[in-house]
C-alpha cells in the first residue's frame, strides 16, 4: 500500500477521534490535515466544502470521501485512475467513521450508567462552549480569498460579499409575504446563489 493511503488513514483516524461538534467543528482540523501536506489546494478545499454541503450526508463524511478520491492522484500521477480514487475514498471514509462509531458506542453506555455524575455534567459543561468556538473557527476559516476573491478582482470581492450577506439574511430573517412571515428554505437559497453565480460570472 502506497504511503499516501497510510497518511490518509492516519489523518482521518485523528479527525474521527478529535472532531468534536460535528462536521463544521472539524473543518479546521480537516483543512490542516489535507491542505497542510499539499494533498489539495486551499481553493479546492473550499470547493469540496461547498460540494459536501450540497450533497446528502454529513459534511465530514462527504469531504472524507471526496478528498480520499482526489488526494492519491494529486500526490502521485501514477494513482490518477478511478480505482485508486475509489480505494482512497473507501479508506478515508472508514477511517473517519469507525473511531466515532466505537467512541459513541462505548460513551453512550458509559454516560447512561453515570448520567447523574457530577464529573460527567462538568465535562459536558466544558465541551459545549468549545464546540461553539470550533464552529465559529470554521466560519472564519472559510472567509478567505479563495472563497471571496479568487481572481484578485475588486468588483468580484464586493459581489461575493453581497451574495454572502444576502444568503444569510434570506435564511435567517423572515420575509413578509401576504400578511405572513416566511423563511426561505436553505435549498432554495443554494439554488438562487448558484443561479446568481452563473449569471454574474
Amino acid at each position: 500500500m502506497n504511503n499516501i493511503y497510510v497518511q490518509l488513514i492516519w489523518a482521518y483516524i485523528k479527525i474521527g477521534i478529535f472532531g468534536f461538534g460535528g462536521g463544521y467543528a472539524m473543518l479546521s482540523l480537516v483543512e490542516k490535515s489535507v491542505v497542510g501536506p499539499g494533498w489539495i489546494s486551499e481553493t479546492m478545499f473550499t470547493d469540496i466544502v461547498a460540494i459536501s454541503q450540497m450533497t446528502p450526508g454529513p459534511i465530514g463524511i462527504n469531504s472524507a470521501t471526496y478528498i480520499g478520491y482526489v488526494a492519491p492522484g494529486s500526490v502521485d500521477p501514477a494513482f490518477q485512475g478511478v480505482g485508486w480514487g475509489i480505494l482512497g475514498s473507501m479508506l478515508a471514509t472508514l477511517a473517519v467513521v469507525l473511531p466515532s462509531f466505537f467512541l459513541v458506542l462505548y460513551s453512550s453506555h458509559f454516560i447512561r450508567r453515570h448520567q447523574e455524575s457530577g464529573a460527567i455534567k462538568a465535562i459536558f459543561s466544558g465541551l459545549r462552549p468549545v464546540v461553539v468556538g470550533l464552529i465559529a473557527s470554521a466560519a472564519i476559516l472559510l472567509m478567505n480569498s479563495a472563497n471571496f476573491n479568487p481572481n484578485g478582482v475588486t468588483w468580484q470581492l464586493v459581489t461575493n460579499i453581497i451574495i454572502c450577506v444576502a444568503a444569510f439574511c434570506l435564511v435567517f430573517f423572515p420575509i413578509p409575504w401576504k400578511g405572513k412571515k416566511i423563511k426561505l428554505h436553505p435549498i432554495l437559497v443554494i439554488i438562487l446563489a448558484g443561479l446568481a453565480g452563473y449569471i454574474i460570472y
